[in-house]
C-alpha cells in the first residue's frame, strides 16, 4: 500500500457492526497502522526492503503494542498511527523469531483503547472473525475461519496450529485477528493460494495464534526476546518440490552461504535422518541442540550426493540491535 488514506476494503467485504455481538467499532479503535524505516546494511533488507507498513494492535496501557515481527525487525525508526489521525512514534521492544511477535512500545499517550487478548485455542474452523486494518472498518474484512494445521515457512520457520481466514486482507501484514467475542486471537502474518476446486484457488491469510505470545511475552518486555534457548538456525530459504525439500536460496550472513550451499541443491537428509518435508526438516535440525550445534546435512545437487556440516548460528544475533531513543 503506498500510503494510508488511499485504499479502502469494498463494502461488501466490510464488517457490519450488527452483525457481531461485541462493540465492533470499540475494537477496530484498537489496531493502528506501523510504518519502520530499516538501514540499508540490515541483515533483512535485501528480503524485506528498508521501508515497511502494515498494522499493529494496541494491547496493553502504557502504549505496548504488538505486531508482526517482519515489520520492525532492525528498525531504526518507528511510527504508529491511530484510526482518529494521530502520529506517535515508538520503539521496538523486542522479537520473537521463533513465533513471529514483536513488541512495539508508544513514545507517547494512544488515544485508542487496548484490546484484551483472547483464547486462540478456542477458535474453530467456520468461526466468523474479522481481520482488522489500521483505519477502522473500512480497512477491515468480514472473515471466517477456513482452517486450522500446521504452517511451514521458506525462512525456517514452523507453526504447530496456524488460523488461516478467508476471505483475504489485501493489507494483512501485522492484522489483528477479532474473535467471536470481540478479542484478539492472532496477528495477520501471510497471504496464500488455497485450491478450492479443480482448476480455482483462493487468497487465504495465516495469522499467528495469540496463545503463543503469551508464555513469552513478560521476557520479552524484559530480555527483548523469550527465555529460552536459541533454535540452531543455518540460514536457508527452502520449499517443497514433489516431495523434495529443494532451497530456493541462502542468506547472505548464515552457515549455509559459508558452506556453499546453493539454490536447486535438494535436502535429503539431516543427521542421517531422511528428510521429506519443510516440517520434518526444521524439527530435525531444532532436535540437535541449541544454537551453535553442527548440523550434517547430505545433499543432492546435479543429480550427485553430497555431504556438508555446517555450524549453525542464533539467528538474533545476525540481525542488527533495534534503535531506542
Amino acid at each position: 500500500m503506498s500510503s494510508f488514506s488511499d485504499w479502502k476494503v469494498p463494502a461488501a467485504f466490510q464488517p457490519k457492526a450488527d452483525e457481531y455481538t461485541f462493540d465492533l467499532e470499540g475494537a477496530l479503535s484498537s489496531v493502528l497502522y506501523i510504518s519502520s524505516v530499516v538501514p540499508e546494511n540490515a541483515f533483512s533488507a535485501a528480503t524485506l526492503g528498508t521501508e515497511r507498513a502494515g498494522n499493529a494492535v494496541f494491547i496493553r496501557e502504557p502504549g505496548l503494542v504488538l505486531t508482526v515481527g517482519y515489520l520492525v525487525n532492525e528498525a531504526q525508526s518507528v511510527w504508529l498511527r491511530t484510526g482518529e489521525g494521530q502520529v506517535v512514534a515508538a520503539d521496538v521492544v523486542g522479537i520473537d523469531h521463533t513465533t513471529g511477535f514483536a513488541l512495539v512500545q508508544a513514545l507517547g499517550r494512544l488515544e485508542a483503547k487496548p484490546m484484551p487478548l483472547g483464547d486462540s485455542d478456542a477458535v474453530q474452523i467456520g468461526d466468523e472473525v474479522v481481520l482488522a486494518g489500521g483505519g477502522g472498518r473500512k480497512r477491515s474484512v468480514a472473515a471466517h475461519v477456513a482452517a486450522r494445521q500446521p504452517f511451514a515457512g521458506y525462512w525456517e520457520y514452523l507453526l504447530e496450529n496456524a488460523i488461516f481466514t478467508a476471505p483475504s486482507h489485501p493489507n494483512w501484514g501485522g492484522a489483528a485477528l477479532i474473535g467471536p467475542s470481540g478479542d484478539l486471537v492472532g496477528i495477520g502474518s501471510l497471504q496464500l493460494e488455497q485450491q478450492r476446486r479443480k482448476g480455482i484457488t483462493e487468497n487465504i491469510n495465516m495469522s499467528i495464534p495469540i496463545n503463543l505470545l503469551k508464555p513469552v511475552m513478560e521476557d520479552i518486555l524484559t530480555m527483548g526476546q523469550p527465555n529460552r534457548p536459541p533454535r540452531p538456525w543455518i540460514g536457508v530459504y527452502a520449499t517443497e518440490i514433489e516431495d523434495k525439500v529443494v532451497l530456493m536460496g541462502v542468506a547472505d550472513r548464515g552457515p549455509a552461504k559459508r558452506a556453499n550451499l546453493r539454490a536447486g541443491d535438494v535436502i535429503l537428509s539431516i543427521a542421517g535422518a531422511p528428510v521429506v518435508n519443510l516440517a520434518s526438516f526444521y524439527k530435525r535440525l531444532w532436535a540437535l541442540g541449541t544454537a551453535g550445534v553442527k548440523a550434517p546435512l547430505s545433499l543432492l545437487r546435479d543429480g550427485r550426493a553430497l555431504d556438508v556440516v555446517l555450524k549453525s548460528e542464533d539467528r538474533n544475533r545476525v540481525a542488527n540491535s533495534p534503535r531506542l531513543h
